[in-house]
């Protein structure tokens, strides 16, 4: 300053314009240096350090890089020029520096809120994410940035020791506590989620109160979002899914099995003893030839030694086509090859009721994709509907309009039977 200022004097200015004049010399000096520093390090320091990055075997430090955080650090070079020139302007001292350092905090801030993104997506990188979320705690952390560079940033400007402003929070803490409720709610349940493996990112979940059902896409501080079967997605709150219940089905996607559990019902008019010409036909069936003669030499011991008299099928032990169907759907789902063999599979009569006997399948699929269960299931029951006439069984429905045209173009009905 003192050197421009000699410069000027040898111009015969006076000393208001030499004092204007330099001090307009000085500050377009100060900006053409930040601006070559701030050159220098974004084309050629920032150029350096982002090669290096690119040529080396880590991962984690492309995030950092695509973050960028090392390009807002760069922003703190020019500040830090404008900081140390403020003494050349003495009556401007104090604004120019707390300004400055205002921007550098703020920068700092930034780059820092920049690094919590990277570390979260470079720990999204391992399987353990999953498992364990941190985006909850990546907020949390975010949010006591944010409060704490607010305080610093107006403790500097009021010139103020910023113990004291957080002296004075004490007294707003109930106010405080009441703005932030949610995530305070919010980081106590995904602490409770993470640490009992309740939920997490991929899952399939349920819950009807929140029209939920569909897979878990993502895991934050105040809400979980689920992804619903037909594309729309819901927003839970964190905390109610400890405070309600929820239905999540990753343990049958862990199985490797999903349960197929479904009737098909029975016209009990149609139950009946199996005939000698019926047992003769049920020895052809692939499954049930060595179940029928092992039955047969059964029942025949078992009649013969206790003198049961086989001319009334009322007496004694008989097989039933109701029977040997059960037994039939046993042996074909045992070697159904989309059906899981080391899990529960029973076909089993339930109580009758108005719509005929329920003989329903409780078993498991090998395969827990969607789609894929489903044409398993409906292969199944394809197979059973089809089958069921050669037992001599029939499927019990409702009377349709059909049935009733029927019975009325019949001979009887026209009788009047």
């Amino acid at each position: 300053m003192d050197f421009i200022r000699n410069q000027l004097d040898g111009y015969g200015m006076s000393e208001q314009t030499v004092i204007y004049l330099s001090n307009m010399i000085m500050v377009l000096f100060i900006a053409l240096v930040s601006i070559l520093a701030n050159f220098i390090t974004k084309k050629i320091v920032l150029k350096i350090i982002i090669h290096i990055v690119n040529n080396n075997r880590f991962m984690w430090d492309n995030i950092i890089v695509e973050k960028k955080v090392f390009h807002k650090l760069s922003h703190l070079v020019p500040a830090i020029i404008i900081y140390y020139s403020a003494s050349i302007f003495p009556a401007y001292q104090i604004l120019i520096e707390k300004a400055a350092m205002t921007y550098m905090i703020i920068v700092t801030i930034m780059v820092f809120n920049a690094l919590l993104n990277a570390f979260d997506a470079i720990y999204r990188s391992f399987e353990v994410s999953k498992i364990r979320p941190i985006k909850g705690y990546i907020q949390v952390a975010k949010i006591v940035l944010y409060i704490v560079g607010g305080i610093v940033v107006i403790s500097n400007l009021i010139g103020q020791n910023p113990l004291i402003i957080l002296s004075g929070l004490g007294a707003l803490s109930a106010v405080l506590m009441l703005i932030f409720k949610d995530s305070i709610l919010g980081l106590v349940a995904g602490v409770q989620l993470s640490s009992n493996d309740m939920v997490r990112v991929g899952d399939w979940i349920e819950m009807p109160k929140y029209d939920a059902n569909g897979d878990v896409i993502d895991i934050t501080l105040n809400t979980v979002k689920v992804m619903n079967f037909d594309k729309t997605i819901t927003m839970i709150p964190s905390y109610a899914l400890i405070s309600d219940s929820f239905k999540n089905w990753r343990g049958m996607q862990v199985s490797g099995g999903r349960r197929i559990k479904r009737s098909f019902y029975v016209d009990t008019t149609s139950i009946c003893f199996c005939t000698k010409e019926m047992i003769e036909e049920f020895q052809k069936i692939h499954y049930l030839t060595d179940y029928i003669t092992t039955k047969i030499s059964e029942i025949n011991a078992y009649n013969l030694e206790h003198l049961i008299n086989t001319e009334s099928k009322v007496n004694g032990r008989q097989l039933t086509n109701i029977g040997v169907f059960r037994a039939y759907i046993q042996q074909y789902l045992r070697h159904h090859p989309k059906i899981h063999q080391e899990m529960t599979l029973i076909v089993r009569q339930l109580a009758p009721g108005d719509n005929g006997l329920p003989l329903e399948i409780y078993a498991f699929s090998n395969d827990t994709n969607w789609a894929v269960y489903e044409a398993i299931q409906a292969d199944i029951f394809d197979h059973i509907f089809a089958v069921a006439p050669t037992f001599g069984l029939r499927a019990f429905q409702n009377p349709s309009g059909h049935d009733i045209v029927h019975l009325k173009q019949s001979p009887e009905f026209s009788r009047g039977y």
